[in-house]
């Protein structure tokens, strides 16, 4: 990277096409994404274990407790999130979940972030979920990475699409090292920026590289006995039964309704927070103290450590709800969850619901408020609670109907942030790589997909664009493939009655046919009526004022014998360069067999308003769709 003309010459000596180009890249952003996630991790944990665990006598990771102090825990959280808002006054894309600010960089800024974005980011979303801010991890890491590999974009002096494709690079190596998922890290990153389930299909092949190359740095860095199991544990689920799929259709409708109030009430703080006339490290900081206070009702009116879990992260509820063996492999690289005395089936359903909802209040109060933190990992906590919740009471009902607590517990983290986030296909693949199993992948298709239908008026990413067709990075794209797929026969007039100039007609008789008409391009033919050239009425006012020629020079001296002319079965496209090759406004039609048979003309205007209805048609298309 010091000699950026260096690593072009070799960029320029590889294949794009053989992908030479986009291994090497991606390769370099999974090394800067893996090692950033490596540095991320570590941060918060130290946070977590230097400050908040010995001051306030809370470890968030395990969801245990030895002398708690409650207001001192306030006060950090409070800390924590003034200290996270000064940050944020350097860049406004580091404040709130740091995956908004990346897609709209995506579709709205040619993929490009500030320089000082990855560090910044970092240090603020470090500091607010190891005070025991309620966030994720994905959207900081995704910001982080993303904006890492729009840098190196910058620094390599590389195109417009090529800065795009890296920063989606990096969204996937951050996700896939940070929550142990490479292939969920490459489809999350392909379709989080559009919210009616279509993907970036050019940066698929370059998220994958790098998402691999993230999670094998990620995985090194790790203790031998963490290394290379599942964020959240193995656990082997029985397979689901089918009519086990009434009760997941039902926990589909459940969290549909509570995605609903989460992005409600997400988007209300946020509301309130902007509008209150307040210095901006001080909204976070007392966005911050607010969700300490509603962990520390939660805490004190359910006699129960593991209400705790509506601060920080929530993993360690997570992976409690998600399996019912409390001795499997630790997950934390140094603050292990898997020692928790708590799990789904210990956990009352009223517990579990009151997490759930607890979750999004907190949640709303960090993020909403301006503090740094992603809605990913919050957003799988609170499903994880509410299908181990709805587990327990429709198991109580329909017992034969009904899988295992765990089970709903788990499809529930999917479902969830399939409907809300709106990535329903990487969800499945992230929750199932999250538990190490697929044996759920069933009914987690099943809700995910009725969630992700339920919940389409709900956004809780305003960046995301409805498809490709909507995005501004490929505004350019779609106009092509609008004209390609439109052909010149089914624009041009056949009917039009075109004035044919004979080569021998002297110059004097055609400015009479030009003052008798108003048609503005002649093709001149030859006697055998074929034609061979081509004028503009402009071409002949040179003339207009040397009358000693006009009896003498003819159609041949005027017209150009360099035709641009197109067949009926080209496209518009072919069409569009044709007028802009040679900047005119209509283009003789040929026959394909014949270029000497004048068939007609083609008019630009007529060719773009051809283009203009195939848009609204197709717009019209999709909205009813």
């Amino acid at each position: 990277m010091r000699d950026p003309a260096a690593m072009n010459s070799l960029l320029a000596s590889l294949d794009a096409k053989t992908s030479g180009k986009w291994l090497l890249l991606s390769l370099l952003v999974g090394l800067a994404a893996g090692g950033a996630a490596i540095v991320f991790e570590r941060l918060i944990e130290l946070i977590g274990r230097e400050l908040l665990t010995p001051v306030t006598g809370v470890d968030l990771p395990t969801l245990q407790t030895v002398d708690f102090a409650p207001w001192i825990m306030v006060a950090v959280m409070t800390a924590g999130g003034f200290v996270s808002g000064l940050l944020c006054l350097a860049s406004r894309d580091i404040a709130g979940s740091g995956m908004d600010s990346a897609i709209e960089a995506f579709h709205q800024h040619r993929g490009r972030l500030a320089g000082r974005v990855p560090l910044l980011k970092l240090l603020a979303s470090a500091v607010t979920l190891g005070t025991g801010g309620s966030g994720g991890r994905e959207g900081p890491i995704s910001l982080i990475a993303g904006s890492l590999g729009a840098l190196m974009s910058d620094v390599l002096k590389l195109s417009d699409r090529d800065r795009r494709i890296l920063l989606v690079a990096g969204m996937a190596a951050g996700v896939g090292a940070i929550f142990r998922a490479p292939l969920a890290g490459a489809l999350f990153a392909a379709e989080i920026l559009y919210s009616q389930s279509d993907f970036e299909a050019d940066a698929i092949i370059p998220a994958a590289t790098s998402s691999i190359i993230g999670y094998s740095v990620y995985q090194l860095a790790l203790p031998g006995p963490l290394r290379y199991h599942p964020l959240l544990g193995t656990t082997a689920f029985e397979p689901a039964h089918v009519e086990e799929l009434l009760t997941y259709t039902a926990l589909a409708v459940l969290l549909a309704a509570v995605g609903a109030v989460y992005v409600g009430t997400f988007r209300l703080m946020q509301r309130l927070f902007d509008a209150a006339p307040l210095w901006t490290p001080l909204k976070p900081a007392i966005g911050a103290g607010l969700a300490g206070l509603v962990g520390i009702g939660l805490w004190t009116a359910q006699g129960d450590d593991a209400s705790l879990a509506v601060l920080g992260t929530g993993y360690g509820m997570l992976r409690a709800a998600a399996s019912p063996d409390v001795d499997a492999v630790p997950t934390a690289a140094a603050a292990p969850i898997g020692d928790q005395s708590a799990n789904a089936v210990g956990l009352s359903a009223t517990l579990l619901l009151t997490i759930g909802l607890g979750k999004i209040v907190t949640t709303s109060l960090t993020i909403s408020s301006g503090g740094s933190g992603g809605v990913f990992g919050p957003s799988i906590v609170i499903g994880g609670c509410l299908g181990a919740a709805a587990g327990q009471w429709m198991g109580a009902v329909l017992p034969g109907w009904t899988g295992p607590t765990e089970s709903l517990a788990v499809v529930g983290m999917a479902g969830f942030f399939a409907g809300c986030g709106r990535a329903p296909f990487s969800t499945v693949i992230m929750v199932s790589e999250l538990t190490g199993g697929y044996e759920l992948l069933l009914p987690t298709m099943w809700v995910s997909t009725l969630c992700f239908l339920l919940s389409r008026r709900f956004l809780l990413y305003p960046s995301q664009v409805p498809t490709r067709l909507e995005s501004p990075a490929h505004r350019g794209d779609f106009i092509i493939d609008v004209l390609e797929g439109l052909t010149v026969e089914e624009v041009y007039d056949r009917q039009r009655a075109i004035v044919k100039i004979p080569e021998a007609m002297p110059l004097e008789e055609i400015v009479h046919v030009l003052a008798s008409t108003r048609q503005h391009y002649f093709p001149v033919v030859d006697s055998a009526g074929k034609m061979i050239g081509i004028f503009a009425s402009d071409d002949v006012r040179t003339y207009l004022y040397d009358e000693t020629i006009w009896s003498l020079a003819n159609a041949r001296d005027v017209m150009t014998a360099h035709v641009v002319a197109v067949t009926p079965d080209d496209d518009l496209g072919t069409a569009i360069r044709g007028f802009t090759s040679i900047a005119t406004d209509e283009l003789p039609v040929v026959d394909a067999a014949d270029k000497g048979e004048l068939l007609g003309t083609l008019r630009h205007k007529d060719a773009i308003a051809a283009y203009n209805r195939r848009l609204i048609e197709h717009q019209q298309e999709m909205a009813e769709e």
